[in-house]
């Protein structure tokens, strides 16, 4: 269809996107490819893919091309969504245009009836669905077909997802598949995303049967940010970054976001700079919902500086003028930088970027590495446990069955539905029976491209060329050119210079030491069924008490220091003079604090009577001289150590039956402590390296309290997380 052809509807089109954007004057107009893509959709009721800069307009496609749709007497578009923050605004931003919009996701169930009705009556014009929506049992069979029938536009937004070369692979997404095919001929589909190269894009397009096929649209423009400046500053250390950061956040423009590598982190850095006086709020994948959504409203608002958060705020947030964006440390693929960056300057002539690298982001990256799909093994045990059960298997009940954590489990468990191999069903999972190979040398190749991309990241830090340029070419961008704005292009923006005081405060601050340890209280669902005769939960009697670690590993404070000393690879020796030291400080803390034995509160627990380690056979020396130190500096007896059994075979780290599993008899209390106990009259403190899920304490607090110990409290190292 020629393009003079369509000069009524691209009028109307225009129209709608006045109101879109609110301007009154009506004076607004589509970009020309902005209209390719809506010609493409309503005209030609074709299929596109659109790869655009953030800031580009793609939501201005999709409203615009519903609206003109709905004119038409065309069914309501979906919208398929993979945050809720997004969901939100896009909401608001179709109400603009006078556009009815509606949300389906876990969080508004008891209005799902009402919106059917709704759908049904002609009375939606935009249906927002999370991707998690699309393999939920009623909603894929009761919902998901009559809504394939009536749609008239469906819109994959961030639809890199779908590609599990892509940065941001989410199973659930590929589930679009099925719709697809359900999908009435002639409704015209559009996928939008920032973030894919060359090969992401080939892929998306492949899938969401764009690809090969004559009538197919893919618009690719250039990925440049006019608006950002790309700085990267190298700082010493960890206190010199958080310093940094308080004593120039307020010369940042407007208000931004600050990204951290972990949940800790966020934290952490939140405190400190509270503490400098600055408002900001931490924004992680343990908010809370309403906490959430209180952060994103104060940044819109300009009532914060800044949101302290991870990659939990990142596809779909919207703020126009949105004037920084921060890293303290380096994401591990500079296309998940190029996606979160672009969450700046979309509305504004100027916005800085800034990357604090660190020597932690390394760690921290091999640690998300280590979650990759599992190894075929495991996945055909899982299989085999499936083929072999009647009825579905729920994850808790499958989970002690298999040796993986839960939320791997899960995730493995979606991409074996997506190949038909499970199928999930009201109850849990199910084996189909269908046949199933195991892509290794894909998932070998995807390792190699994770690994490709945290070089990539590498170069970028210390590259002197153009960093946008850098980007535009990860991103496989043809018109990859020197942005001229950069640090590299136009010099440095920023100095390292901080203040001494900050830099002090920030040392006190990271070198705090002290974490609770909340004890295990409750055992796992379904130990009885691989044998460990353990269920509901603990008797009082039987449990830790709440116990303390010097730090997180995650953190950038303690976490630094105690990394490396506890990696796999790290040798044995006793335990350094400023560990020991601030593991005392810590004891001292507790004791002195509220509720403890040394604070003076009438219900404070009795003081310890004695110390107790736990035997280790990586770090004997570092267990060893820790239990003397604090028996020393404490002036208590140390009574022993719960040994391993000689037959003890590796402990299990996949998950928490699992570990209780290989924790069963593998732990025991030699004679001579159980005499010590019996003739103790106090609680005992319990010291280990460092404790990732609690288990060996629960299990060894329990074994000591059996023995005769008044209480048992955990003093750690470090905890993981």
């Amino acid at each position: 269809m020629e393009h003079v052809s369509n000069a009524d509807l691209r009028a109307e089109a225009d129209t709608v996107l006045a109101r879109l954007v609110g301007d009154i004057t009506g004076t607004a107009r589509l970009r020309e490819d902005q209209w390719r893509a809506i010609e493409a959709l309503v005209a030609d009721k074709r299929r596109a893919l659109v790869v655009q800069r953030t800031g580009w307009g793609k939501s201005a496609v999709y409203f615009v091309a519903t609206s003109l749709l709905r004119s038409r007497g065309s069914g309501p578009t979906v919208i398929v969504s993979p945050l809720l923050a997004l969901m939100r605004n896009q909401v608001e931003a179709a109400a603009r245009a006078g556009i009815h919009a509606r949300t389906i996701n876990s969080s508004n169930t008891e209005d799902w009836d009402a919106i059917q009705t709704e759908i049904a009556a002609g009375e939606v014009d935009v249906l927002l669905v999370s991707p998690e929506r699309l393999n939920n049992p009623d909603f894929r069979d009761q919902v998901l077909p009559r809504l394939a029938a009536a749609t008239g536009l469906l819109v994959v937004d961030e639809a890199h997802c779908i590609s599990d070369w892509g940065h941001d692979f989410r199973p659930d997404y590929r589930r679009l598949r099925t719709m697809l095919g359900d999908l009435p001929p002639g409704v015209p589909v559009l996928a939008t995303t920032a973030t894919a190269n060359a090969r992401v894009t080939a892929d998306v397009a492949e899938q969401l049967g764009t690809g090969g096929t004559s009538d197919a649209l893919v618009l690719r423009g250039p990925l440049d940010r006019e608006s950002l400046s790309l700085n990267v500053l190298a700082l010493p250390d960890a206190a010199h970054r958080i310093a940094w950061l308080a004593d120039h956040l307020d010369d940042l423009p407007g208000s931004g976001i600050i990204y951290t590598l972990t949940v800790a982190a966020a934290e952490e850095v939140t405190a400190f700079l509270r503490q400098r006086g600055h408002t900001v709020a931490s924004y992680t994948g343990k908010t809370e919902n309403a906490d959430r959504q209180q952060a994103e409203d104060d940044l819109l608002n300009n009532k914060v500086k800044a949101l302290v958060a991870t990659s939990a705020l990142g596809m779909g947030f919207d703020k126009p003028d949105l004037g920084f964006v921060v890293h303290l440390g380096s994401p591990s693929s500079p296309i998940a930088y190029y996606q979160q960056v672009g969450r700046a300057g979309r509305g504004v002539e100027h916005a800085e970027v800034l990357l604090l690298p660190g020597k932690e982001d390394e760690a921290i990256w091999q640690y998300f590495a280590s979650l990759a799909f599992p190894s075929e093994d495991l996945v055909r045990r899982t299989l085999d446990v499936l083929s072999r059960t009647d009825g579905p298997m729920s994850l808790p009940a499958l989970e002690p069955l298999v040796e993986l954590r839960r939320s791997r489990l899960e995730s493995m468990l979606k991409v074996l539905d997506v190949d038909g191999a499970v199928r999930r069903v009201k109850g849990g999972w199910v084996a189909t029976g269908q046949p199933w190979t195991y892509e290794g040398e894909r998932y070998e190749w995807v390792a190699r491209q994770r690994a490709a991309e945290q070089q990539a990241m590498r170069e970028y830090a210390s590259t002197t060329g153009c960093r946008m340029e850098f980007l535009q070419r990860q991103l496989d961008d043809e018109a990859a050119r020197r942005c001229g704005r950069c640090d590299n292009c136009a010099g440095a923006r920023f100095t390292s210079d901080t203040s001494d005081a900050s830099v002090d405060a920030a040392r006190v601050d990271l070198g705090r030491a002290g974490v609770d340890v909340e004890p295990r209280r409750m055992w796992p669902t379904g130990l009885p069924a691989i044998g460990v005769n353990l269920k509901g939960r603990i008797p009082i009697g039987e449990q830790a008490a709440p116990g303390r670690a010097l730090g997180r590993m995650s953190d950038i404070g303690w976490g630094n220091r105690l990394r490396p000393m506890l990696a796999p690879q790290a040798g044995d020796g006793p335990v350094p003079d400023d560990v020991a030291r601030a593991v005392v400080g810590v004891l001292a803390d507790w004791a002195r604090g509220p509720g403890g034995w040394a604070s003076g509160d009438a219900d404070a627990p009795p003081r310890p009577v004695g110390v107790v380690t736990i035997a280790s056979r990586t770090r004997p020396q570092l267990i060893g001289s820790l239990g003397s130190r604090i028996a020393e500096v404490g002036r208590l007896p140390l009574l022993g150590a719960v040994e391993y059994a000689h037959d003890a075979s590796h402990i299990s780290r996949s998950n928490s039956a699992q570990r209780l599993k290989a924790l069963d008899g593998a732990l025991v209390v030699p004679p001579d402590l159980q005499l010590a106990l019996s003739q103790a009259q106090g609680p005992v403190l319990l010291v280990d390296d460092f404790t990732e899920t609690g288990w060996t304490l629960a299990v060894a607090a329990r074994m000591l309290r059996t023995a005769g110990a008044a209480g048992v409290l955990p003093l750690v190292l470090a905890v993981q997380g």
